[in-house]
C-alpha cells in the first residue's frame, strides 16, 4: 500500500510541541491509582550542589541503568563512596523515549537471567513503596512461519532453566488473548503471562531516591571531560565541575557511551552507534481494553501495547536508518530526530496489517529517538581491556528498562566482588577488539543490527555487512577453492567448502539434495561467499561437512587456523616462566621444544584461559587460543605482567595452517627433509623446520581436534608459498581443505570442550574432567588452587558430559537437530542444559555436550556424584520434544578404517574414579 494511502488510514491532528523533557505519551500520562505507592517524580531527592573532590566510583548516565548500578552499589554498602554524574537531569536520557515492554523470556538465556532480575529488582521497590508502573499484562508473540513456531517452541522448552511460565498457542487461542490481532495469516503464538509494561521514567526516579537515601551523591548539569589513569588504572574523572579522584570509573552514558570512551589516554573502545528508531503514538482509542497484552509480531517486525486507552506501536526494521553519522553532529543533550515516515512505512503497513483496528484510531505523533546498538546486537557489559576498574554498559538494544535492573546488579557485583554473578562472555566488551569500533564499520554494520531484534535466531547466523576485514593471506587462494566464509573476531575463515559433486557415501550419507545443491552455489553472486544455514533441521552444508570431517579422519586436511589467538612471551631470565607457572593450571616448565595444554584459571578456579603452550626457549614461551580469546586472554596476561616479562600479540603475523589426518605424515615428508618419526619429532613437540622452500617454519605435532596433525605458524611473507606446497604435495593423497563445521564435529566427537562454547569463567577443571591437566599433586602455586583443592576434597556441582542420542527416535534427516542451549532431563526432572552440538559422522548420531547438576535437594543444586550420571534415564528436549539419550562421563571408542600411528587415545575429558 502506498504510504500515502497508509497515512490516511490514521487520522492526523497537530502534534503538540514538545517541552525540554518530551517523554512518551506513557511517562506523561503516568497515573498512580494506589494510594500506597509513591511517585518518585512528585517526591525527588535533593542532588548535592557541588562535586565532591573523592569518590570510591563514578557513574557517568543518570537514566535507569546508571541509577540501578549505583542503587545496587550502595545497597552493597557503598552508597557514600559512589557518585553519579548526569549532563542534565536524572532519568534526562534516552528514558524519554523508552516504551516500558518488560519482556523477560528472551531468545539468550544470559538476557533472560539478568531480565529476571530487572523484574525482581522493580518488584522490590514497589514493596518499598515505590510506584513502578509494573502491569503483568503479558507478552503475546505471533508467528506466521513455521521456523518462527520452532523458536518459539525452543523458548518454551528453555524457560524451564528460569522458572517462567509460557505456553504454545494455536490461531484461535491468539484471538482469544487479544481479539484486536488478525489471525487469518497466522500458525500460532506464545503466550508468557509473567510480562508486562512499567513506567522507565519513575523507576529511574526511584532508584536514584533509594541510591541517595544510602549515602549516594548525585550531581545534575554535570558532564564529564576526561578520565585519568596512572599505571593503566582509573585514578580521577574530570568534570565541567571540577575534578574528581576516583578508584572506579562506569560509562553508562547511552549513545553517547562511545564519546566518553575517547576521553581516556589510551581511549576505551566502546563499539557502538545510534539508529534511528520509531515509536507510534494514538489519541485514546475508545473501548481498547487495558488488560491488553503487548504484542509482538516479529514477521512483520513490529509491536504494540496499551498505553493509557491508546495505542503505543513501534518495530526493528531490517534496513535500520544510522543516526548521527558525523560525530559532530551527536547532540550534548538528547534529542527527538526528525520523523522519516518513508522509512516507517514498512512498519506502518504491518501494523495496519496485524491491527486492523488501528486504522481508526487518531494520530498523535511520530516520535523518532536515537539508540545505540554494537556491532554484533549484544549488550556491551564489563571492565574494559585498555584501563584497570574502567566499567562500560551500553549498546542495550532499546532493552533499556528490561534489562536495567539486572545490568546494575552484574556491573555492582563486578566491582564489589571482582566478577558478575555469572558468566558474562557473549555481552562481555572483551569480546571486541579495536577494529569493531572503527566508526565507519560501525555506521554500515548497524543498518543491519536492529533487524536481529525480530530476526528468526538461526544458528550461526553471519552478517552481511563489514566483511572481509581481517583475512589470512591465502585469503583470495581459498576463495578459489570454494570456501564459504564465517566471521569472527573480524576474521574470515572457511566454514564449509562448497562441494562440485557428492565423492563419498562410505559414512551412509545421501546424496546432495535440491537444498544442498543450491546452498553448494550460495555466493556465487557475491564479493563475499558467507557461509549460511537458516534453518533448524539438517543443514544445507551437511555433506561438504560430511566429506571433510571423513578426510580428516580416514585421509588427509588442510584447515586454515589462522584466526587462532596467538601470544609471544619472554623475558631475560626465567621470570617468564615464574609467570607462567602462577597463571597456569598445568605445569609448563617443561622441556624446551614441547606443548602442554592448560587452564588459566581466576581464584574461583573459573577458566580465565584455554590454551596450549609451546616452550620455545628456556626463557620463552607460546600461547594458542580460540580466536574468540584474543582480546580477553591478551588482557588477562597484561593485567598479571610482572615488568620483568614482555608480552606481544602476534596474531596478525603468522598465518596458521593445519594439515591432519592419517596421511599427514607421509604429506609432511614431502616438504621437508627432516625426520617425522615418533622418535625424532613426538607428539605435543614442536621446532622450526624448512617447509618447501620456505624456512624456519615454527611447526607442531599437534592439532586442536586430537587428529594425527601438523600445525605451521608461516610467517605472512610465506604463506601463499607453503600453501600452494601444500596443495601440490596433497594431490597424492586426495587432500581435501576443511572447514570449522567439520572440525567442530571432529572435536565434539572426541569429548574436546572449547572456551566460549562449553567453558567460562565459571566452570572448573574439575567439574570437565580436565583434573589430570592441573599441578595439584606439585607444591607449586597458582591462580585458583586453594578453590581446585576445596573441589577435590569436596566435591563438585556441576559435571560435564556427553550425550549420545538415539537415531531410532532422534531421525537426523527429518526431526529439528539440537543446536545447543537445549534442556537435559534426568528420570524426568530438569538437570542441566546442553552447550555445544554436532552430528558424530563417525558414530551416525546426533552429539551434545553439557552440564548436569543434582538439584534433588530443594531445588538447589549439591554436590554431585558420578553415580548421578550411570544411574538416570537422561532426555535431551529439542523444541518441545524429548530425545532418549545415552548420557557419558568418558568418549566412546571411535571406529577407525584406518589404522595409523596417532595421538588418537588421547583423552582431552578424562572422569577418572
Amino acid at each position: 500500500m502506498p504510504r500515502t494511502s497508509l497515512l490516511k488510514c490514521l487520522t492526523q491532528v497537530t502534534a503538540p510541541h514538545h517541552s525540554a523533557r518530551c517523554m512518551s505519551t506513557y511517562i506523561q500520562a503516568s497515573i498512580n491509582n494506589s494510594r500506597s505507592l509513591v511517585n518518585a517524580s512528585e517526591n525527588r531527592r535533593p542532588t548535592a550542589k557541588a562535586l565532591p573532590s573523592k569518590a570510591r566510583v563514578v557513574i557517568c548516565g543518570g537514566g535507569a541503568q546508571g541509577a540501578a548500578i549505583a542503587y545496587k552499589l550502595a545497597e552493597a554498602g557503598w552508597g557514600s563512596d559512589v557518585l553519579l554524574i548526569e549532563q542534565s537531569e536524572l532519568g534526562g536520557g534516552t528514558t524519554w523515549h523508552a516504551t516500558g515492554l518488560m519482556g523477560i523470556l528472551k531468545p539468550s538465556p544470559l538476557e533472560t537471567r539478568i531480565a529476571v532480575m530487572s523484574r525482581d529488582l522493580y518488584l522490590q521497590l514497589e514493596e518499598r513503596g515505590w510506584y513502578t508502573g509494573f502491569k503483568q499484562c503479558g507478552s503475546l508473540y505471533v508467528a506466521k512461519k513455521k521456523d518462527r513456531m520452532y523458536q518459539y517452541k525452543k523458548m518454551v522448552s528453555c524457560a524451564v532453566q528460569h522458572n517462567i511460565e509460557c505456553k504454545i498457542l494455536t490461531p484461535d487461542q491468539v484471538k482469544q488473548y487479544c481479539g484486536l490481532v488478525r489471525t487469518e495469516d497466522l500458525l500460532g503464538g506464545l503466550w508468557i503471562p509473567g510480562d508486562g509494561v512499567a513506567n522507565p521514567w519513575e523507576i529511574c526516579l526511584a532508584l536514584g531516591c533509594e541510591a541517595i537515601d544510602k549515602g549516594v551523591q548525585v550531581v545534575e548539569h554535570c558532564t564529564v571531560n576526561a578520565i585519568k589513569q596512572e599505571g593503566g588504572k582509573v585514578t580521577a574523572v574530570e568534570t565541567s565541575k571540577g575534578m574528581v579522584e576516583c578508584e572506579y570509573f562506569v560509562n553508562s552514558a547511552g549513545y553517547w557511551s562511545r564519546h566518553v570512551g575517547e576521553m581516556s589516554s589510551p581511549s576505551v573502545a566502546v563499539p557502538i552507534h545510534p539508529c534511528e528508531h520509531y515509536h507510534l503514538h494514538t489519541k485514546p482509542v475508545p473501548d481498547l481494553p487495558p488488560d491488553t497484552p503487548v504484542v509482538r509480531d516479529p514477521d512483520g517486525f513490529v509491536y504494540f501495547r496499551e498505553n493509557e486507552g491508546r495505542f503505543l506501536a513501534g518495530g526493528f526494521e531490517p534496513k535500520a536508518k544510522p543516526a548521527y553519522t558525523d560525530d559532530d553532529n551527536l547532540p550534548e543533550t538528547r534529542a527527538e530526530l526528525s520523523e522519516d515516515w518513508d522509512h516507517f512505512n514498512l512498519l506502518l503497513e504491518n501494523l495496519l496489517h496485524r491491527v486492523p483496528t488501528m486504522k481508526n484510531a487518531i494520530l498523535e505523533r511520530l516520535s523518532n529517538g536515537a539508540e545505540a546498538f554494537s556491532p554484533d546486537g549484544q549488550w556491551i557489559l564489563g571492565q574494559a581491556p585498555e584501563l584497570e576498574n574502567y566499567y562500560v554498559a551500553a549498546g542495550m538494544r532499546s532493552n533499556g528498562i528490561a534489562s536495567a535492573g539486572g545490568v546494575g546488579t552484574v556491573i555492582a557485583d563486578w566491582i564489589v566482588g571482582g566478577r558478575p554473578p555469572f558468566d558474562m562472555y557473549g555481552l562481555d566488551i572483551a569480546r571486541c577488539l579495536g577494529m569493531h569500533n572503527n566508526k565507519r564499520f560501525l555506521r554500515d554494520r548497524v543498518r543491519e543490527v536492529p533487524g536481529m531484534t525480530f530476526a528468526l535466531n538461526y544458528p550461526h547466523s553471519e552478517f552481511s555487512t563489514g566483511r572481509a576485514l581481517r583475512t589470512s593471506p591465502i585469503f583470495p587462494k581459498l576463495q578459489l577453492a570454494g570456501a564459504q566464509f564465517g566471521q569472527v573476531m573480524g576474521y574470515e575463515r572457511p566454514m564449509f567448502f562448497k562441494l562440485k559433486k557428492p565423492q563419498s557415501l562410505d559414512l551412509g550419507l545421501l546424496g546432495l539434495d535440491a537444498q544442498e545443491e543450491a546452498a553448494s552455489s550460495q555466493g556465487e553472486s557475491l564479493k563475499l561467499p558467507i557461509a549460511k544455514t537458516e534453518t533448524f533441521y539438517r543443514p544445507p552444508w551437511f555433506q561438504a561437512a560430511a566429506e571433510e570431517f571423513q578426510a580428516s579422519r580416514e585421509a588427509v586436511s588442510l584447515c586454515d587456523y589462522s584466526s587462532f589467538a596467538k601470544m609471544d612471551l619472554w623475558s631475560g631470565g626465567r621470570e617468564v616462566v615464574d609467570f607462567m607457572q602462577k597463571l597456569c593450571s598445568n605445569d609448563v616448565d617443561i622441556p624446551v621444544g614441547h606443548i602442554v595444554h592448560t587452564g588459566m584459571q581466576n581464584k574461583w578456579g573459573g577458566y580465565e584461559n584455554d590454551c596450549s603452550v609451546a616452550r620455545l626457549a628456556e626463557n620463552r614461551y607460546m600461547l594458542m587460543s580460540p580466536s574468540i580469546q584474543q582480546m580477553r586472554s591478551y588482557t588477562w596476561l597484561r593485567r598479571h605482567l610482572p615488568k620483568e616479562v614482555v608480552l606481544q600479540d602476534v596474531t596478525s603475523l603468522y598465518t596458521a595452517l593445519c594439515v591432519m589426518g592419517p596421511f599427514s605424515r607421509a604429506l609432511m615428508s614431502r616438504l621437508t627433509p627432516d625426520s617425522l618419526d615418533s622418535r625424532s619429532f613426538p607428539f605435543f613437540t614442536t621446532r622450526f623446520m624448512d617447509i618447501a622452500c620456505a624456512p624456519d617454519i615454527l611447526t607442531m605435532n599437534m592439532t586442536h581436534t586430537g587428529e594425527l596433525g601438523y600445525v605451521f605458524y608461516i610467517p605472512n611473507e610465506f604463506a601463499i608459498h607453503v600453501y600452494d606446497a601444500i596443495i601440490e604435495a596433497g594431490k597424492e593423497f586426495g587432500l581435501k581443505h576443511c572447514g570449522y563445521y567439520a572440525q567442530r564435529a571432529v572435536r565434539i566427537e572426541k569429548f574436546y570442550a572449547f572456551w566460549g562454547q562449553d567453558l567460562d569463567s565459571y566452570t572448573t577443571p574439575m567439574e570437565c574432567g580436565r583434573a589430570f591437566r592441573c599441578k595439584m599433586k606439585s607444591d607449586i602455586p597458582f591462580i585458583g588452587r586453594e578453590f581446585l583443592q576445596d573441589q577435590l576434597d569436596n566435591g563438585v556441582q556441576k559435571l560435564f558430559v556427553m550425550l549420545l542420542l538415539d537415531p531410532v527416535d532422534h531421525n537426523t534427516d527429518l526431526d529439528p537437530w539440537p543446536w545447543g542451549g537445549e534442556p537435559i532431563y534426568r528420570d524426568d526432572k530438569f538437570c542441566g542444559t546442553v552447550t555445544t552440538t554436532s552430528y558424530g559422522f563417525s558414530l551416525g548420531k546426533q552429539v551434545c555436550l553439557g552440564f548436569v547438576q543434582d538439584f534433588s535437594s530443594n531445588g538447589e543444586a549439591g554436590i554431585i556424584s558420578q553415580d548421578f550420571v550411570k544411574t538416570g534415564n537422561f532426555e535431551v528436549d529439542i523444541f518441545g520434544v524429548r530425545y532418549p539419550a545415552q548420557c557419558r562421563l568418558n568418549p566412546p571408542v571411535l571406529p577407525k578404517k584406518v589404522m595409523l600411528e596417532g595421538p588418537g587415545d588421547y583423552q582431552a575429558t578424562r572422569n577418572m574414579y
